[in-house]
Formats: structure tokens, C-alpha cells, sequence
């Protein structure tokens, strides 16, 4: 089977779209996902399935609706597409310390969208970069750098309105993230 890591946008984010990760859980292996894990409390779910992805989305989004009374949209990567991601940073190790340096917190995010965006609007997003704000969009993910904040920030606001799903995890949870998927795999061929 293969080991997908479902993201959640928008739960239990500043007081809203509250879920408990426990009941999550149990929802979604009650729907049949199998090995389901969660990773803090902000919608990281790891699990396998053979489905097809956009079945799995919708029978996700649907259990969430039916058990919690919510509409949140769901974006899937596998465990090796969250490697490729983790391993394929576009900043160089410079300009991630450079922005470090001045930071008011974490300055180095992924933005995982369900689909790729219109190049017209990413085009518009250029003009939103600055030397403290950046990013780079590979395929369906867009990697951003901020200093001295992702709170205050134009392109974030900005990227946000792509006209595509997507939801964004700092570089800490993404590796992290790698990792669970990465022991998970080895905890099958044990």
C-alpha cells in the first residue's frame, strides 16, 4: 500500500475548525485508511491506502463534513513526494540564514497546492517579492521565504490567491513530516 500524508487546511488555526487529532484519527480508520497517524495539531495526517487521490480527498473532505460538521479542503502528497519536497529546497543555505538572521519566528515555508496554478497569476505574484520575501514554485509546490515574518506579509497574502487549494506548512513540519513517512516505510518491511 502506499503511504500518503493527507494536510489539512485551516484546523484548529487560531480557535476555529477545532478537531481533536484522537477523534480524527478514528474516523479515518473507520473509512478503511490504514496505520493512520497524526503529526500535531494542525491537520497532519499519515496513513496508506491503494485508492486513487482524488477519492481518498473526497472521502476525507466527506468524513470531516459528516463527523465534525466542517468543509475543509484536503491536500495529498505520498511519502515520496514529501521526500522530493524536503529534499528539493530552492533557497540556498545563504539566504535561508540571511533571513533567519532578522526573523520574528519561522522563515521558511511550503505552500502544497492541489493543482498547478495559471502561470498568469503566478506572473502577478512576482511583483509581490522582495529581498525579504520570495519564492519558487515547483510543480503543485511553492516554497516561500519570508523575513522578518510569514504574519505581515504581502506575498503571503497574495499567494493565497492563486485560484487553487493549497495549504502551507513551515520547513520544520514538511521535514518532519518526511521523516514519519520514512519510518513508516521501514516499519512495514519489518
Amino acid at each position: 500500500m502506499t503511504i500518503h500524508i493527507a494536510l489539512l487546511r485551516g484546523i484548529n488555526v487560531g480557535g476555529n475548525n477545532k478537531i481533536k487529532m484522537a477523534d480524527l484519527r478514528e474516523a479515518l480508520n473507520r473509512i478503511g485508511l490504514a496505520r493512520v497517524q497524526t503529526y500535531i495539531q494542525s491537520g497532519n495526517i499519515l496513513f496508506e491506502s491503494d485508492e486513487d487521490e482524488a477519492d481518498l480527498r473526497q472521502r476525507i473532505e466527506q468524513v470531516i463534513t459528516d463527523e465534525f460538521g466542517l468543509s475543509i479542503r484536503t491536500i495529498l502528497r505520498t511519502a515520496e513526494e514529501m521526500n522530493a519536497i524536503a529534499s528539493s529546497c530552492p533557497f540556498t543555505e545563504e539566504q535561508i540564514a540571511k533571513a533567519g538572521k532578522d526573523s520574528v519566528g519561522e522563515v521558511l515555508y511550503v505552500s502544497m497546492l492541489l493543482e498547478e496554478p495559471p502561470a498568469d497569476r503566478v506572473e502577478r505574484l512576482k511583483a509581490f517579492e522582495t529581498d525579504g520575501e520570495m519564492f519558487h514554485l515547483i510543480g503543485n509546490n511553492m516554497y516561500l521565504l519570508f523575513n522578518p515574518s510569514i504574519r505581515n506579509s504581502k506575498l503571503a497574502i497574495q499567494a493565497d490567491k492563486l485560484g487553487v487549494p493549497t495549504t502551507v506548512r513551515n520547513w520544520k513540519t514538511i521535514n518532519k513530516l518526511a521523516a514519519l513517512s520514512n519510518e513508516m516505510a521501514e516499519d512495514k518491511k519489518a
